[in-house]
């Protein structure tokens, strides 16, 4: 409402206001459309490879945390480096992975900080219902290795995936504010990056969002390898078992023979070779019965029989979480699974061959042996 040509202080309230918004609706408008750097399929295919690889690691976290644990639905959008600081307003943790072998290149996993802090309680042995405020070192040593644990799965999944051997170097953890200028050296330097976000979910005590920020050019090679690999991985396709069993074989019998006319063929000029057909037999191996040594086959059995071998004997396991190993004092005890009076395991390179009783001999401890495999047994063992 205007009086005498001015303006009321609500008017001048709403405008200001309404100049606000306009704003921030404008510093969401300059962000990229992702079809500006993926294709479609290219957005599936790196969604598809997040579902495969995070798979594995919500089943690792679980392990970890005792708590049921999802990560599903991903979502690909294209970010500027620049409005990084929209799209991080809360103090996150910043976990980052660098590929040693299959790939090169690398990506940063970012989780709210508030969701580290739960995440580090369940691994130091809290419950996760009253995590602490700030994250100390232990609890950053926590986050990490569960971060770890959580790409190790991811990568072996990869492995899979890409029909090649992908590791990483041990992920690095940082504490991530973007308005304070905190942990910004681990982003990548790249002005634009491809962001991919997973909906997380720990039991009853997380419903977060974790995210992958990668280079855009690092996200094609993922997809270009995954639709289009190289040639000496395509060589190498596992054969599935039940093909060489009953009437599966015989089809995959044919099909090979069909490739092998097909060679065949383009070895010769002006016209096409009929080739006679192959006759394929199962393959004998001869017998392995004892049979007699010469003297110099027996000298170099003999030879064998000098190999060292790691011997163990076990008291016994148990499993204790972080908090329990830290507690550790002088004068605590460690219960084992075993009951007092119990045989003991005897391993021959962490392999179960026999059990027996402890004995002192003279002064030092010894291990009579009560049961034992036989000798074919323990041959098949310690292979």
């Amino acid at each position: 409402m205007m009086s005498d040509g001015m303006l009321s202080q609500d008017e001048i309230d709403a405008l200001l206001n309404g100049t606000g918004e306009d704003e921030e609706e404008q510093v969401v408008i300059e962000q990229p459309p992702v079809e500006d750097y993926l294709s479609a399929l290219e957005q599936d295919t790196l969604g598809e490879i997040g579902n495969i690889s995070f798979g594995s690691s919500a089943t690792a976290l679980s392990s970890l945390l005792n708590q049921k644990v999802e990560i599903t639905t991903p979502t690909t959008k294209i970010v500027k480096r620049s409005l990084l600081p929209n799209e991080f307003p809360q103090p996150n943790v910043a976990v980052q992975v660098t590929y040693t072998e299959g790939f090169s290149g690398m990506n940063l996993l970012v989780i709210q900080q508030a969701d580290a802090a739960i995440i580090a309680d369940l691994m130091l042995g809290g419950d996760g219902t009253s995590p602490s405020d700030e994250l100390s070192e232990i609890h950053l040593s926590a986050v990490q290795e569960a971060m770890n644990q959580m790409m190790g799965s991811s990568a072996t999944s990869m492995s899979t995936v890409f029909n090649k051997r992908v590791d990483i170097s041990p992920p690095s953890i940082d504490l991530l504010n973007i308005k304070q200028g905190e942990g910004t050296e681990t982003i990548p330097n790249d002005d634009v990056l491809v962001k991919v976000s997973f909906q997380l979910k720990v039991g009853d005590l997380i419903d977060s969002k974790i995210m992958q920020l990668l280079p855009v050019e690092f996200a094609k090679q993922l997809v270009e390898d995954l639709l289009n690999p190289p040639l000496d991985q395509t060589s190498e396709e596992p054969i599935e078992p039940h093909t060489i069993q009953g009437e599966p074989w015989q089809s995959q019998q044919h099909t090979q023979e069909e490739h092998q006319t097909a060679a065949h063929q383009t070895q010769y000029l002006g016209g096409m070779h009929k080739e006679q057909a192959s006759t394929i037999q199962p393959a004998e191996f001869s017998s392995f019965h004892p049979v007699e040594l010469g003297n110099q086959e027996q000298r170099n059995l003999n030879m064998l029989l000098d190999i060292p071998l790691k011997v163990t004997v076990e008291l016994g396991r148990t499993k204790r979480t972080i908090k329990d190993i830290l507690d550790l004092s002088s004068g605590s005890v460690v219960e084992l699974d075993k009951l007092a009076g119990e045989p003991v395991d005897i391993l021959v390179n962490e392999k179960p061959i026999a059990k027996g009783e402890v004995v002192v001999i003279d002064e030092n401890f010894g291990v009579r042996v009560t049961d034992i495999l036989s000798q074919k047994d323990r041959l098949k063992t310690i292979q």
